[in-house]
């Protein structure tokens, strides 16, 4: 009877040891579960994570890169090759091959695929705006020929295609139209044809209009004001992207916010739209002459990083992307997607622009494919 008795005092405090051990085990599988290790899966339950894909990496020449886009990713969108010069280089000469990969792509890999874009004026082919005898065309050719082209090419990704930049970049700073040839001939209706032909050509895609400098005031004046008249007219548009393309210093985060709340006001989505982060000094305020020496010093001051950044800047790196991160979590109700433009530094055409042979440093992973030290930061921003 001792012995039954010590027993049936033992069990009680056993049975309380096993149960907050599995109550450990069960909170500690919860943690895990909840602490995603990829940008996708952290950010799964506020937004899609995409990329920019180039011509090589659609071509299956860069294994390494794609197994980061797979990993981490769960949008892609063509970085050139869907451009209207790229897709038709000639009247009727429509080629397919790799914007048919990228797609097959995305949905091999169960992702989100955006087209971009359908109508752009600065990769447009010149025959666009000419007739067979060099003179400007009219506006009923070019109508035409924008209506051929658009329901060419979104016929062919019906359902398979999810969203399309329909319209880029057709608004100045200053909130005017850009006086582009599509806006000399055929006015600010361009606009209205373009989203009305992409609607009849696949009328369950989601259709958004793209640019660049979306914080000036000016702009952001701009498209509220051309976004209202098409919804006035009864024209389809679903959303809105920002250009992500910022620096250390600009834009302000005040004026992006202010943006993103302007936007989302008109009950559409907003989308931020080719992000990357340029740690290099502009160029815009050169003041050197033509004397050789100046324009060396000129060219090594313009390039100050070509063997790696210093850990002052990396830091300001990561500070100045998780401030936007932070800004985009904010407003993950109205924001639908964040798109990167480029995989990595090495493919980021922040090298070659608005100078060519700098090294930036513009993206999330490096030239090797490496997740930079920000990356583990933003996941663990969205984990909280």
């Amino acid at each position: 009877m001792q012995f039954r008795s010590n027993l049936y005092h033992v069990k009680p405090a056993l049975i309380g040891f096993i149960c907050l051990f599995l109550l450990g085990c069960s909170t500690s599988g919860e943690s895990v579960k909840k602490s995603a290790s990829t940008l996708k899966d952290a950010f799964q339950k506020k937004f899609l994570i995409g990329t920019a894909l180039n011509a090589p990496q659609i071509m299956g020449r860069d294994s390494a890169t794609m197994q980061v886009v797979k990993t981490h990713f769960n949008s892609i969108v063509a970085e050139n090759i869907m451009k209207s010069g790229m897709l038709q280089p000639r009247e009727g000469d429509f080629r397919f091959d790799l914007a048919d990969q990228f797609v097959e792509f995305g949905e091999e890999n169960n992702m989100r695929i955006h087209g971009h874009t359908l109508v752009w004026h600065s990769q447009a082919p010149r025959w666009f705006f000419t007739d067979e005898e060099g003179n400007e065309v009219s506006p009923e050719l070019l109508t035409e020929r924008m209506r051929k082209h658009i329901y060419t090419v979104v016929e062919r990704y019906k359902g398979r295609v999810h969203s399309w930049d329909v319209v880029n970049e057709a608004i100045l700073d200053d909130g005017n139209y850009r006086n582009s040839k599509f806006y000399q001939i055929l006015g600010k209706d361009f606009i209205k044809l373009a989203f009305q032909f992409a609607h009849e050509a696949d009328p369950d895609a989601e259709l958004y209009y793209n640019d660049f400098s979306m914080s000036q005031p000016g702009k952001r004046e701009g498209v509220v004001k051309m976004v209202k008249e098409l919804q006035e007219q009864g024209i389809q548009i679903d959303g809105i992207g920002m250009q992500g393309h910022i620096s250390l210093e600009h834009p302000e985060i005040e004026e992006f916010e202010k943006s993103i709340q302007a936007f989302s006001e008109l009950g559409v989505q907003v989308m931020v739209t080719e992000l990357d982060l340029s740690v290099l000094p502009s160029p815009w305020n050169r003041d050197a002459g033509a004397n050789i020496s100046d324009n060396v010093d000129y060219q090594n001051k313009m390039n100050p990083y070509p063997d790696g950044l210093p850990d002052s800047v990396e830091e300001a790196f990561d500070d100045r992307y998780l401030e936007f991160f932070k800004l985009f979590i904010k407003y993950e109700d109205e924001i639908s997607r964040v798109t990167l433009w480029g995989v990595n530094d090495s493919n980021s055409w922040k090298n070659g622009w608005p100078i060519r042979g700098r090294t930036d440093y513009p993206l999330l992973f490096d030239r090797e494919n490496k997740a930079k030290p920000i990356v583990e930061k933003l996941i663990r921003v969205a984990n909280q």
